[in-house]
């Protein structure tokens, strides 16, 4: 099951070798601000303070953050200054770029503000569409200024940090150029499986991005939800049912306090024995689903559907049957409402179009493998009504 330190279990990261917690401590919800020119105020860069000192007093020695994460690492500069470099485990990930040097010059900077001679950990952040992809692994791109920078010392691992469809994952995974891949995978998002595979065979590390957060918003579950997942949190349960597979590696905690990691802890113990709690409450779980949206529909809604930018008026049909599936089974309207929101085919981290208008028959045509095809239609009528909201305000 790993070694224990303090509190925190660890894992093998892969091919880096590196024992990692199984919690990491992400982030993206400490900062003052979203916007990398603000000025960070005093009672924030305390906060900050106090997050990651009790991170590492639970043994979460991994800390990871990003140059799109707007102050967080002009903030963490100075707050792991106050801690010897061989106490923490540091992530940090760039965008890439068409452009080599201007990458390059991006990766420096963030050295600037993080006060570090070397990162232990560096992913280009992002790769979610084709460009990206090209970008990365073309010759002359941005792989190969990393792997440059990894010649040098200054950087130890190279990853990648996806929200992109599975194919692209794959090529980036089957170029066996990385070492480890920070991507989407937990209970209520399970489309990622053939990752995780894939990521065994190349004995590649596993991250797991915002399983409390874009998992559901576990942190304000329904009612039903809690319900559901009794006598554990729905944070809790997802932990443990992530941790349970031993190919997963790390979660990240987006902690904003010192005391968002008390919820998770409560997973550490259970996770020597888990099979016990965990059976009845996924039994649970699918049950409600099945009884929800209909035995037939539960097994089979995702076959044949085909990627958003190849359907008609690129409507994003497969996420918005996840989402609209996940308001019927769980009641997380909420959630649900706040990523419809966010869905643009401009936006590569929530891609393709809402429901708002198409043709039923050019889209039961686009979809030819698809056993619900002359279903789809209704149910993207019943789901745009359902999940748009235009008072809801989208969320990073």
């Amino acid at each position: 099951m790993g070694i224990i330190f303090a509190i925190v279990i660890y894992r093998r990261f892969g091919r880096t070798n590196l024992a990692l917690p199984v919690f990491s401590l992400g982030g993206m919800r400490y900062q003052e601000s979203w916007d990398r020119g603000v000025a960070t105020g005093a009672d924030s860069q305390r906060n900050l303070e106090a997050t990651l000192d009790r991170a590492l007093e639970l043994g979460i020695t991994h800390v990871e953050t990003a140059r799109g994460y707007g102050t967080s690492e002009a903030q963490l500069g100075p707050a792991l200054a106050r801690h010897r470099r061989d106490r923490f485990v540091l992530q940090t990930k760039v965008r890439p770029s068409p452009n080599a040097k201007e990458f390059e010059a991006q990766l420096e900077e963030s050295f600037q503000l993080l006060k570090v001679d070397h990162l232990d950990l560096f992913a280009i952040h992002g790769v979610n569409d084709k460009d990206s992809v090209d970008w990365s692994l073309a010759p002359g791109g941005c792989l190969e200024v990393v792997e440059r920078w990894r010649k040098q010392g200054r950087i130890c691992h190279i990853g990648f940090s996806t929200h992109a469809p599975r194919p692209l994952i794959l090529r980036m995974i089957e170029s066996d150029r990385f070492d480890y891949i920070n991507f989407h995978y937990y209970y209520l998002f399970q489309d990622n499986l053939p990752i995780l595979a894939a990521a065994r065979r190349h004995d590649m590390g596993t991250f797991i991005i915002s399983p409390s957060d874009k998992g559901g918003r576990l942190y304000r579950p329904s009612a039903r939800l809690r319900a559901l997942c009794e006598p554990l949190s729905p944070m809790v349960f997802n932990d443990l049912w992530c941790l349970s597979d031993p190919d997963i590696h790390t979660l990240s905690i987006g902690a904003a306090r010192p005391t968002d990691f008390d919820e998770h802890m409560k997973a550490l113990p259970l996770l020597a024995d888990p099979t016990p709690i965990l059976e009845p409450i996924v039994k649970h779980m699918e049950g409600a689903y099945r009884q929800a949206v209909g035995d037939e529909f539960a097994r089979r809604w995702f076959e044949g559907l085909r990627e958003w930018d190849e359907l008609p008026g690129k409507i994003n049909v497969r996420r918005i049957l996840w989402l609209r599936n996940l308001v019927l089974a769980y009641d997380l309207l909420a959630f649900a409402q706040e990523r419809y929101m966010s869905m643009s085919p401009d936006d590569i981290w929530v891609p393709g179009n809402r429901a708002a208008e198409f043709d039923d028959a050019e889209m039961v045509a686009a979809l030819p493998d698809s056993p619900f095809r002359e279903q789809i239609p209704e149910i993207l009528r019943e789901a745009h009504k359902m999940l748009f909201n235009p008072e809801v305000r989208p969320q990073p």
